[in-house]
């Protein structure tokens, strides 16, 4: 059966498309950011995922003020980078995995929840940049993806404990799939940011590294946080941390956490990375 092996957790800062794309990744200002993706990418080429399910929000691409779905699946076989307002970056189109995509959808809503199935569109830098620090430049992205977005733009979004309890439909999903494959899951936003406002350029340090230090054991406290603290304490922005949460309720309750890079300032944003492996 197909089985989820491990989760990863990172920040998606756009501005770290823009420097990856024009080859500043090594300069004295940007090593630093970088420098804590080194593990991960040689850890990943041994791993050599099957599937990414790739949790991720649109930035008003894909979906606009006139639908924003709670949950969104891609079930295609294709996925183009899209145009942001400055062209597309360059990078690789993103190949589905529609058989294994089409599972899920079907066991998550058996499972009562209600996934819009998309079987086109196009993925911003909420995904593209989490797959450009991990794999860096490749001509083709070495291994399939599933996007699944999570609205946390427009109020109200889904409580922690729904994203909890999707990441768990989802491994319940994935190990009934008949094909041997291994499956990592990403979850990907935050950390404490905000863009606009009397508050904007907000990082709250303490609680980006609280939530990074509960996530691999006491996730189920994550959970109960609403959205409002979130906002309060770690910006408007802030609140993408609960699609970290859909990564953590689909890894097995004993993990171990193998990496960790945590960095302030990004742009405005604080950055954070985790890596876990799941254990029996």
């Amino acid at each position: 059966m197909a089985r989820i092996s491990a989760g990863v957790a990172t920040s998606h800062v756009p501005l770290l498309g823009r420097i990856i794309d024009i080859n500043q990744t090594d300069s004295d200002e940007w090593r630093p950011v970088f420098s804590g993706y080194d593990f991960t990418r040689r850890w990943i080429a041994e791993q050599k995922p099957d599937v990414v399910i790739l949790v991720y929000n649109d930035h008003a691409t894909a979906f606009d003020m006139k639908i924003i779905p709670t949950f969104a699946i891609g079930c295609g076989p294709e996925f183009q980078p899209a145009d942001e307002g400055f062209g597309a970056r360059p990078v690789p189109t993103v190949q589905g995995a529609p058989d294994l995509a089409s599972h899920i959808a079907q066991s998550v809503i058996q499972q009562d929840f209600d996934l819009t199935i998309v079987n086109e569109m196009d993925v911003d830098h909420g995904l593209t940049v989490p797959l450009s620090l991990m794999f860096g430049q490749p001509q083709a992205w070495p291994c399939k993806v599933i996007p699944l977005a999570v609205n946390v733009v427009l109020y109200p979004g889904p409580s922690g404990q729904r994203c909890l309890n999707l990441g768990r439909a989802i491994r319940q999903a994935v190990e009934s799939f008949d094909a041997d494959l291994n499956v990592q899951i990403w979850g990907t936003g935050g950390l404490s940011h905000q863009l606009l406002g009397e508050r904007a350029g907000l990082i709250n340090q303490q609680w980006d590294l609280a939530f990074m230090d509960k996530l691999k054991d006491d996730y189920a406290q994550l959970a109960s946080i609403p959205q409002s603290e979130y906002i309060r304490e770690s910006g408007t922005e802030g609140c993408e941390m609960v699609m970290w949460l859909v990564m953590r309720g689909a890894l097995n309750a004993r993990v171990e956490e193998i990496h960790r890079h945590y960095h302030v300032p990004v742009s405005n944003t604080a950055l954070g990375h985790l890596v876990y492996e799941n254990r029996d």
